[in-house]
């Protein structure tokens, strides 16, 4: 196995790039398992980094809602930052960092999107409503959007339209857009889903600018109302949703070919979370809304159908 020399003080005991991988495949299948089937769709020489890439952005997630965030100041996410530099400096300062490290010699991977979502976890610090839709979409994009930004670096795109003598010269498009999009929408999609969860946690992530739009106040929220005000709001939220879907689907087909079908069965799958919860009448105050494993795998020849034609 590889070993990377020159280990920090703080890591005790070396460990090789394999096994901080598995590290990185374990947390992920302690905290989502349908995401880690989801990993197993994905060419096997790249999947193994988008294990190194989920494990950094849940220990970060963790940082501010995890079970000591109550012990995360401004100063804790320094710390991460400065850890991150280290990073991409090529010196893990823990052994999961060891998996990433590697995964950035790898793939053409940018820094700014991991700095983007740190700065989005900082804003979970201190702040707990979002009076527009723009500082809503934000915070998204620093939490979620940048993961696509993250994963389609090593996800590849596709290059074999360049390969006419004609268009040599051209760089292939990378849909960068889409891939923020992407995220987005699964962001909002959690959003939705959580908003009991958040509230019993004096958060509210619904813009107040929609909230007021359809004579529902934040104290309805916090107290669960559902009445057709709420259905209405809802269904307002959940076509907005639904249209970055709608805008995300048209990146993939630039994606590298192994790539498109495990992102169509993630889209699939998010995006059917939102009708889960018009099933149960928007009640995602005491429904969690969650799509069953056989519904999960169901879609799947719908996936790669798709992944194949569009």
């Amino acid at each position: 196995m590889l070993q990377l020399p020159d280990y920090p003080p703080c890591m005790k005991t070396p460990i090789s790039v394999d096994e901080s991988y598995q590290l990185c495949r374990q947390l992920i299948v302690k905290y989502s398992t349908t995401f880690y089937l989801g990993t197993l769709l994905i060419n096997k020489q790249k999947r193994p980094s988008i294990w190194a890439i989920y494990a950094w952005c849940r220990r970060t997630d963790e940082l501010v809602d995890g079970p000591a965030s109550a012990m995360t100041t401004p100063e804790t996410l320094d710390r991460w930052e400065q850890q991150l530099e280290s990073i991409f400096a090529g010196r893990p300062m823990d052994h999961f960092d060891v998996a990433l490290v590697d995964t950035v010699k790898q793939f053409p991977i940018d820094i700014q999107p991991f700095r983007d979502m740190i700065a989005g976890q900082r804003m979970d610090l201190y702040r707990s409503r979002y009076e527009t839709f723009d500082q809503l979409y934000l915070y998204c994009y620093r939490v979620a959007g940048t993961v696509g930004l993250m994963s389609t670096a090593v996800m590849g795109v596709d290059t074999s339209s360049n390969t006419a003598p004609w268009n040599c010269h051209q760089q292939p498009y990378v849909p960068t857009e889409q891939a923020i999009t992407l995220g987005v929408a699964h962001q909002l999609t959690n959003i939705l889903r959580d908003v009991g969860e958040d509230a019993r946690r004096g958060r509210i992530y619904l813009p107040l600018e929609d909230l007021a739009r359809f004579n529902y106040t934040e104290q309805d929220l916090l107290k669960g109302v559902v009445d057709e005000r709420w259905r209405s709001l809802m269904r307002f939220q959940i076509q907005r949703a639904r249209q970055f879907y709608a805008k995300a689907e048209k990146g993939i087909s630039y994606l590298s070919k192994d790539a498109r079908f495990p992102v169509w069965a993630s889209l699939m799958h998010y995006s059917h979370i939102l009708s889960i919860i018009e099933r149960n009448d928007y009640d995602v105050f005491n429904k969690r809304a969650y799509v069953p494993q056989w519904q999960k795998f169901s879609s799947l020849p719908a996936a790669w159908l798709r992944s194949q034609v569009l």
